[in-house]
Formats: C-alpha cells, structure tokens, sequence
C-alpha cells in the first residue's frame, strides 16, 4: 500500500486545463472566471463551512437561507423555491417524490434525463409515456394530441396523472409549456418540467421560463448558464404551500452536509440576474442570434433556446476542429455538436468563437433514424433496475430485458428503459448513438 499518492491525475488535468485558455463553450456557465458577485476567495476552505450557528440548515432554512430562497422566488416570480446543492437531480427527486405521495402516475416525454429514470425507480413510479413524432431519443418534436390522449386516457382507468416534460431538451429544443399547461390544468394534472438547461429563460426579452408559462413545478440548474459553480440548482413550485414538503422529500435524498460554497454561489447568481445580469443576458441574446445570422450560410443550426447553439453536422469531426481553434464544445455525436453560450461572454469571446467556427470545414451529419414502435414492457422498472443483470455486446441483446439504464452523461438520455425487451429496431438505434453494450436482466 503506497504511503502517499505518486501523482494527482485529475489535479493535474484540471490545472492543464485551465492554462490552455479554451473558449469554454460549454456548461458552467461561468465560463471558468469569477463574477464580481462572488469573490473567489483565494483560500476556499476557509469559507467552506457546515451547519454552525447562524449559518441556518438547508433542509430545515428558517434564516438566513430561507431568505436567499424567499429572494429567488421573487426574482422569478415563483409561489416559492428550494435551493439545491446536489443538481437538478435532487430537485427531480423531490418533484417526483411529491407525485409519489399524492399517488399520480406519470405521464412523460420519453427524452428525459437518467436522473428522471432513476428517482422512478427508487420511488416505484409507474410511467406511461409519450415518444416524440419526429427527431431521436436525444431531442425530438412532441404533439400536444398525444399529450392529451394520454391524459384522457390516464383519467379513464381510474389514475391521476402528472406530466413530465424536459424543456429545453439537450440540443436547446422547447416544448410548448404553456399549451401543456392547459391540457394539465384542465384534468387537474400537475405539470412539472426540467428546466436544468433554462435558469436564464425569465430574463431574455421574452420571459420564456416554465413557472411564467404554468408550470407547477420546475428546476434550474443555476451552474448550466448562469456563474454559479457545479452542483447549483434550483427548485421552483406554483404554490408556496408545497415547498415544505418539497424540502421533506429533499432530505430524504440529499447529503446532509450540502456545500456552502455551492449555495453562496447560487446566492451570487441571483444577485447578478437581479442587477447587471438581467441586462447581460439580453445582450449575449443578441449576439447570439446575430451569431447564428452571419453563419447561416455554411452551418444548419437547430433549437429555438438562443444560448444553445447547435449544429447539424458530423460532430465529432467539427469538434476536433474547434480544438485546433482553441474552442472546447459541451456535445459532439455524429449527427450534432452543441456549444453553449452564457451571459457573462464577452464580444471578444463571441467573435473567437464566429472566426473559429469560420475556419472550419464542416462535415454533413449522418441522418438520425426514424423511432420504431414503442418496445414491450415486460416489467416495471424498479424490478428490472434492482434485478440482478449482466453486460452483453448489443449483438447479444436480441429479446433480453433491459436492466439498470446506463448512458453517459452527457448526454445522459435513455434509448432503453428497465422492464423493456429489446428488440433489433431499438438495439440498432443504439449502436447508432455509440453504445456498444447493454445491461440485462439475468
């Protein structure tokens, strides 16, 4: 057993990184350089802290935390929100935890993140689900008939139903929430969306954030777009009377020592959108639709979320390209390549990014296939994801059932779902995302 460590591979990375000087076109959105909100003292752990007193206690606020919360909620004009320290995965879990004790089933768009599959599971959620009519399992086009169908549907056998929806998805598309959340209210179903890739939609010149558009509940990943620092997020709710128990469910899935440091940058990124930052959003807005403008004529971009700026081509080609023009990119596969933009970069930084994008030769992307039918459902996923499993060669997954889901993150999408038998159409689709192997049900 070594006495101390010979090398420190991710410290070193990680400083090897930061002296490259890339164009972070991606998530955080601090774009690796602080904010005047929030000081980046040079010795960390000294404002690293755990629940003394005066320092209130997240899942249990009632001073000075609550009052960040109670701020945050009127900066976006939600009943009231929870702040969180573990992600938008913990504000899914509390979201769904909440759906589990008012016993609803769940009516989902299929493009949802692991994190969703995985607090189903733990939770023994059932969930009937909604594919979209166009596009892959990464982003597709949803009708809001099929949303309705399956609401009527839900409601005839007896069920109260829920809808979960991801907006914007990973490639910046949006679904329409406010014609959602018309179809919700009316069956008396609850719409809760992840919003993880939208924490600055309430401040571009249109308000386009799901609580303004209806939703019941929502998350924010502050650290996606906005500078506050990994693991920051936000949980918003309709009625101010939910955010107790949204708290209870909280606890029951978070660490109970969440990091100061996380949550004071969460406090730094509200006070930045509710000065200076409410203006810099708007700007970065503009640029990056004249961005779009000037390059329209070598590149096809997709989504409407402005800060998601995605591109049909072979990604990974493109990708190793933008490396050689000092741009690192947040998603690359062979159909698309994301770069995400963020309000605190700067025109300097956005032309590097228009004469990077100009120097480079794109490649055409490989045509997403047509989603075959919906596989069967031979049991529920908890069973299926707790069962004991095996790893095998997609070439040996012809009619096993699908086990715990395991996807890389990003993009973090499911293809399969635990309980599901897989059949040809669906294991091609996999392979034709990158993935090799599958766990099953032994």
């Amino acid at each position: 057993m070594p006495k101390n460590f010979q090398n420190l591979p991710l410290t070193e990375y990680l400083e090897q990184y930061r002296q490259m000087g890339m164009l972070r076109a991606h998530m955080p959105g601090h774009k690796g350089r602080g904010i005047s909100e929030f000081p980046h003292p040079s010795d960390v752990f000294s404002w690293d802290i755990t629940e003394i007193s005066g320092a209130d206690s997240l899942f249990e606020a009632s001073g000075i935390l609550l009052a960040g919360e109670a701020q945050t909620a009127l900066l976006y004009g939600s009943g009231a929100c929870c702040w969180s320290a573990g992600g938008s995965t913990l504000c899914i879990q509390a979201m769904l935890a909440k759906m589990r004790s008012e016993n609803r089933t769940v009516i989902a768009a299929r493009t949802v993140h692991r994190a969703f599959l995985n607090a189903c599971v733990l939770l023994g959620l059932s969930v009937r689900w909604v594919f979209p009519r166009s596009g892959g399992m990464i982003s597709g086009e949803y009708a809001l008939q099929d949303f309705s169908e399956a609401l009527q549907s839900a409601v005839a056998a007896g069920e109260s139903p829920c809808v979960y929806v991801t907006s914007p998805d990973y490639l910046g598309n949006m679904q329409d929430i406010a014609g959602l959340s018309a179809l919700c209210h009316a069956a008396d179903a609850p719409l809760l969306v992840d919003n993880a890739h939208g924490a600055h939609l309430t401040f571009l010149h249109e308000n386009r954030h799901p609580m303004a558009l209806g939703a019941d509940y929502c998350c924010d990943s502050a650290h996606k777009m906005l500078p506050a620092l990994t693991g920051a997020a936000v949980l918003h709710c309709r009625n101010a009377a939910d955010a107790p128990l949204l708290k209870q469910h909280m606890q029951m899935f978070g660490s109970t020592s969440p990091s100061y440091l996380i949550m004071q940058s969460i406090e730094s990124s509200m006070a930045y959108l509710a000065g200076r930052g409410h203006a810099e959003v708007q700007r970065s807005e503009i640029l990056a639709q004249e961005l779009r403008q000037k390059l329209a004529q070598r590149y096809q971009f997709i989504g409407t979320e402005p800060f998601h700026l995605t591109i049909a081509a072979d990604g990974h080609d493109l990708a190793a390209q933008l490396r050689q023009q000092n741009v690192e990119c947040e998603y690359e596969d062979s159909s698309f390549l994301v770069l995400l933009l963020s309000p605190v970069m700067t025109q300097t930084e956005f032309d590097a990014l228009y004469h990077a994008l100009c120097s480079c030769n794109p490649k055409p992307p490989k045509s997403v296939p047509v989603l075959p039918s919906p596989m069967e459902t031979v049991c529920d996923m908890r069973t299926a994801a707790l069962s004991a499993w095996e790893t095998v060669p997609l070439a040996q997954a012809h009619g096993r059932i699908c086990g715990p889901v395991q996807v890389p993150c990003p993009p973090a999408v499911p293809i399969a779902v635990s309980g599901e038998r897989l059949n040809d159409e669906w294991l091609s689709l996999m392979g034709f995302y990158g993935i090799s192997t599958v766990a099953v049900m032994r």
